[in-house]
């Protein structure tokens, strides 16, 4: 899927995605209809719906991650173009030799937005995975709900020995 064609839930899945440094965990709700997180931004916590593609506290996360943002273009219909520099480039290192990345859009936020993605993934991304996840580093692991079974099981004891159930001892 290209960045450039990036809208709503999938923006803001590869927005979320692309702040490793902050989102912890991906869900979604309302049907799969919107993002939910879970993570700390510098001393903010959020554990809630993320839709940065309309609104503009859930975007000034990207926002307050820009170096640079340079606006080309804006047409009579709205439409933007800008080029952004943000403080960690896609490789992972940050510095002033980040790469600038493009984005178009029908207004700012979502030109910013799109330019963001695509200096963390490049030009194109994988389609949305619709299923809660894990974030390491820039990797998603798709996480399930605990199970009957896992919540039983004992957690390991290295010193106790098979059948000690450690009771109390009789007097």
């Amino acid at each position: 899927m290209k960045v450039a064609d990036l809208t709503g839930v999938a923006l803001d899945y590869w927005v979320a995605r692309s702040l490793h440094d902050f989102v912890r965990e991906i869900h979604f709700t309302d049907s799969g209809r919107t993002v939910s997180i879970r993570g700390n931004d510098r001393g903010r916590p959020w554990d809630g719906r993320f839709t940065p593609s309309t609104s503009w506290d859930a975007a000034s996360v990207v926002l307050e991650r820009s170096r640079r943002i340079d606006v080309r273009e804006r047409l009579r219909n709205g439409a933007v173009h800008c080029v952004a520099e943000f403080d960690e480039a896609r490789d992972g290192v940050g510095g002033s030799s980040g790469r600038a990345a493009e984005g178009r859009g029908e207004s700012l936020r979502i030109a910013l937005l799109r330019a963001f993605v695509a200096n963390r993934f490049g030009d194109t991304v994988d389609d949305v995975l619709r299923q809660s996840q894990a974030l390491v580093g820039a990797r998603a692991e798709p996480v399930g709900e605990q199970t009957a079974m896992s919540a039983v099981e004992d957690p390991p004891v290295p010193d106790g020995r098979i059948g000690d159930i450690r009771s109390v001892p009789r007097m």
